[in-house]
């Protein structure tokens, strides 16, 4: 089976965890979640764009506000969702060290500015404690210093991958 095709069958379960997550945060704040019950029904499209050709393809995200304020994944995108997000994803190593150090990416919006609005709250004020969830499996001492080394880790792959974009750029010539 070629990649793409194994990308495309595991897309799902990778969706249904990411949402798991999503959720697991949105449910540690109650303000988020009664900011998105208003939404209830409404549909929200995450795409990735200027996914690298040389990657196999990333399929949209698509996901319905709960009466509760979290959101289900859907089976299939909607013809015309309520509000359509796309992610800058042209450098997904990036993309994901950004992930993790609270960096967000490049965002376009298209749709319901109400939506958009919440969205654009989550996007800005939520974060995962991954300390706080570590200790409840670990411990609080070892979850710190698990989460430090985390931090580390992030810190040096950030700088690394800084040194390596401008050794891309090594040479070329910058338009005043």
């Amino acid at each position: 089976m070629p990649f793409d095709q194994w990308s495309q069958a595991l897309a799902p379960a990778v969706q249904e965890r990411l949402v798991l997550l999503i959720n697991h945060v949105l449910s540690r704040e109650s303000v988020a979640t009664e900011r998105l019950k208003p939404q209830s029904g409404r549909s929200l499209v995450i795409s990735l764009g200027g996914w690298p050709s040389l990657l196999p393809a990333a399929p949209d995200l698509a996901l319905q506000v709960t009466p509760a304020g979290l959101f289900e994944r859907l089976d299939a995108v909607p013809a015309q969702p309520d509000l359509r997000v796309e992610l800058d994803a042209s450098n997904p190593a990036a993309m994901a060290l950004g992930a993790f150090s609270g960096v967000k990416p490049r965002v376009t919006v298209q749709g319901d500015a109400a939506l958009a609005g919440e969205v654009n709250w989550l996007m800005a004020n939520l974060r995962w404690d991954i300390a706080d969830d570590l200790a409840s499996l670990v411990g609080p001492l070892a979850a710190q210093q698990l989460a430090r080394f985390g931090q580390a880790a992030t810190a040096a792959l950030s700088q690394l991958a800084g040194v390596a974009q401008g050794a891309a750029g090594f040479g070329a010539r910058k338009n005043p």
